[in-house]
């Protein structure tokens, strides 16, 4: 029996000899890379060219204040942005994976993807638009809007990081939630707009180690026309359910329409439902019911004269082996479209 009790008595837990300190615990928060506020902030600035590198931001938040005549690039994705009080600025902002909050700017030029875009009591900016959903102006005059065009090597991955989809883009779709009766405060930047002449790449060595286009066929963003007026009344709606090279595809097929002469419109990437393919498809839903389980859809917009049989033409020769929804003929295109983009808005919360 003693020996039952000395093993008993030695597996207890010892006490720290009197008078000494035990050591502090440790938590896993602890052990965190302590984060300091200045590496994540641009303030006070004055005709310099700053930025921020791929994988240095790496999804925090980041804060521009009070800085004038100067080059802004941040080359990584990010939580939020906030730009207050910035005036005669260039500002190139990565993925960010929530808001994007203008306040209280002049004169600026931006390039920005995201998942929400606000600006308020702001004058005189052009900004090239990424944004998952309606972007809003407040109290805001003189804002142009043209649609987002950028590439970098890590730009794909990091809209990836971000959580924002490339197809969908919502930057013409503006709601002013202070509108003046007989007057405009937002407008579109002219379709020929040329995102270098607003937006250069930076000077600095740093900086331009990231090898960087503002060509629109080399855009990680499909380059779309938005609200714009369209070109003919003809239209079309192709549909790519997921696959192994689904985006892959899309690319391709939007860059050899782009080259036949129709426009791009729109693009949207959604999950669908059994009852959605019903109320979208009608007709032809059962063809495409067994592919909706394995993800999210690419639906691309077309316009031009002829675009539905030359549209068709292009996915049978390129997409053989893949299976596809192209609109059958002019008159049911209308329908398809606003079928599925009714769907895709109300699905997304629009």
């Amino acid at each position: 029996m003693g020996c039952f009790f000395s093993k008993r008595r030695s597996s207890q837990k010892e006490s720290p000899p009197k008078g000494a300190e035990e050591p502090p615990k440790q938590y896993s928060w602890d052990q965190r890379e302590k984060v300091d506020p200045k590496d994540y902030m641009f303030s006070g600035l004055k005709n310099e060219t700053v930025g921020r590198l791929p994988g240095k931001v790496a999804g925090q938040q980041f804060l521009i204040q009070d800085c004038e005549s100067c080059n802004i690039y941040i080359f990584d994705h990010s939580a939020t942005i906030t730009i207050d009080d910035c005036t005669n600025c260039v500002i190139f902002l990565g993925p960010v994976k929530g808001s994007v909050f203008f306040r209280n700017c002049r004169d600026c030029k931006c390039a920005v993807a995201c998942q929400q875009f606000r600006v308020r009591d702001c004058r005189k900016m052009e900004v090239f638009l990424c944004c998952a959903t309606q972007p809003i102006i407040e109290s805001s005059t003189n804002i142009k809007f043209g649609c987002f065009q950028w590439y970098y090597p890590e730009l794909a991955f990091q809209f990836k990081d971000a959580g924002l989809s490339i197809f969908n883009n919502n930057w013409s779709n503006i709601h002013d939630f202070t509108p003046v009766s007989e007057e405009v405060n937002w407008s579109l930047l002219p379709e020929n707009t040329v995102i270098h002449d607003y937006i250069p790449p930076p000077t600095t060595s740093e900086l331009q180690a990231v090898r960087i286009s503002t060509e629109a066929n080399r855009s990680i963003v499909p380059v779309t026309q938005g609200q714009r007026q369209k070109n003919s009344d003809e239209s079309c709606l192709v549909v790519l359910f997921a696959g192994d090279y689904t985006i892959a595809n899309a690319m391709k097929l939007i860059d050899e329409m782009v080259h036949l002469g129709f426009f791009l419109i729109q693009t949207k990437e959604v999950s669908m439902k059994a009852e959605d393919a019903q109320r979208v498809f009608q007709e032809r839903a059962p063809e495409f019911l067994q592919l909706l389980d394995k993800g999210p859809v690419i639906a691309l917009e077309f316009n031009g004269d002829r675009v539905v049989e030359d549209c068709q033409n292009v996915v049978k020769e390129i997409f053989k082996s893949t299976q596809t929804f192209v609109s059958q003929n002019k008159e049911t295109a209308s329908r398809d479209i606003d079928g599925f983009y009714n769907f895709a808005d109300i699905q997304m919360g629009m």
